[in-house]
């Protein structure tokens, strides 16, 4: 007689249920809970999960953005002259300091409990919301590449590409608001698209290194967009010499959401839209299975049936498209003057930080997106209290760095690693332990 284990749950005393010839095994019994209480192993998922080192990552880039603002602050570096003499000048010069500039960045960003009426009070906030809208859909379109595994380095030259398309359009043509901004979005969605989609066809075909073609392009973008907007007839304003576009019409202009007071548009409404389509992309779709399964592993993928040349090119040509929609936003939202070559104004790399902040899931690049767009918002009302705005761009590329440094977090927070399934545990999720006798 010979025993053939079937894959199963272990029992306590690892007992074995004896089967028949011919008899069908047991189904797989579900496993019990024994990793204790709800509210213990609810702290401890929590304490273990990568949500906790973005706030965390947040909450550190924080602190030492309060030192350098303290480091820079005349007030303290007075005080501290006579600091063994009269320490407490020095810590009070401290807190005023970080107090007053953390508290400018709030008001700036969220609410402004000064204001003298409600518009006034929420201003803030619909800034914010402005200064994310962009970084939300340029975001979402980095993240999209990364669940496949590939690193879309070049939002800045999509976002050029897109933002001349799209005010080609809506400099162009004089046609009604109805035809002419979804014109003009559409121009600079598929800009954008073929832009990135060239990156995926090099990479698919010729196996061309992502990154390496990405920057390349960036530079082309650039230089391309300065040539057009000095060339007469292509995108350059008339009777003038500099480079600059003529001003968008007014039909393509983003219409605002709560009136002309605020600088809050319909675009961050697509931001929405996008956010949406994204997220179910990636999570109900079957195309959406492809990206995930090529990010996990391209072999295995290939493997199991996935054509994923043709999945690169397409996941890239989405991920432009995302972006593209960034670069319209950029000039058909403020823009009544002409715009010129920095247009991006360096979205396409903080697209990158986002991304990575969100975890490349849709909504958690849409809440890092805000959260950027109150930094940037934030930034400029501390400069009138002395504040190098320079100090937020350090807080952003920190953030980037303990993202990017899990174990550096948890060391400094004392947080337990992520756990792992203990091998009885895996067993006993497979089902119930049993031999076969002949």
């Amino acid at each position: 007689m010979s025993d053939a284990q079937i894959p199963g749950q272990l029992g306590a005393a690892q007992e074995a249920d004896t089967i028949e010839p011919g008899q069908t095994p047991a189904a797989p019994v579900p496993p019990k809970d024994d990793d204790g209480p709800f509210f213990p192993r609810l702290l401890r998922d929590i304490a273990t999960g990568n949500a906790l080192i973005a706030v965390l990552a947040v909450v550190l880039a924080l602190l030492v953005g309060a030192i350098l603002i303290a480091a820079t602050d005349p007030d303290v570096s007075a005080a501290s002259v006579y600091f063994f003499s009269r320490p407490s000048d020095t810590f009070a010069a401290i807190w005023n300091s970080v107090s007053a500039a953390y508290s400018a960045l709030f008001q700036g960003a969220i609410v402004n409990v000064n204001g003298f009426d409600f518009p006034s009070v929420i201003k803030p906030l619909t800034d914010t919301l402005s200064y994310a809208t962009p970084l939300i859909a340029a975001g979402l379109g980095v993240a999209l590449s990364f669940r496949v595994g590939l690193f879309n380095i070049g939002g800045q030259g999509q976002m050029l590409v897109a933002a001349g398309a799209a005010g080609w359009v809506g400099t162009s043509f004089n046609l009604p608001i109805y035809v002419l901004l979804p014109l003009a979005l559409a121009a600079a969605i598929v800009a954008g698209a073929i832009w990135s989609g060239l990156v995926g066809l090099l990479k698919a075909r010729t196996g061309a290194h992502e990154v390496i073609v990405t920057i390349m392009l960036n530079y082309v973008a650039l230089y391309l967009l300065s040539y057009l907007l000095r060339t007469p007839g292509a995108l350059q304003a008339t009777h003038t010499s500099n480079p600059v576009s003529a001003p968008m019409k007014p039909a393509a202009i983003y219409p605002p959401i709560l009136g002309d007071r605020f600088t809050l548009n319909v675009g961050f409404l697509f931001a929405i839209v996008a956010t949406i389509i994204v997220w179910y992309l990636l999570n109900r779709s079957s195309l959406g299975f492809k990206f995930r399964a090529i990010g996990e592993n391209p072999r295995a993928a290939s493997v199991a049936g996935i054509d994923v040349k043709n999945v690169i090119v397409i996941a890239m040509l989405i991920s432009g498209a995302l972006v593209g929609i960034a670069g319209a936003y950029q000039v058909q939202a403020t823009i009544t003057t002409g715009f010129g070559s920095g247009i991006d104004a360096n979205i396409g790399f903080d697209a990158i930080t986002v991304a990575l902040l969100g975890r490349s899931r849709p909504w958690g690049v849409f809440a890092a997106g805000i959260l950027f767009g109150a930094f940037k918002a934030g930034g400029y009302a501390m400069q009138p209290l002395g504040v190098p705005i320079d100090i937020i761009s350090v807080v952003q590329s920190l953030i980037v760095l303990f993202i990017a440094a899990p174990p550096l977090v948890r060391s400094i927070f004392r947080l337990p690693s992520a756990r792992r399934v203990p091998r009885a545990k895996q067993a006993r999720i497979s089902g119930k332990k049993a031999v076969v006798t002949k």
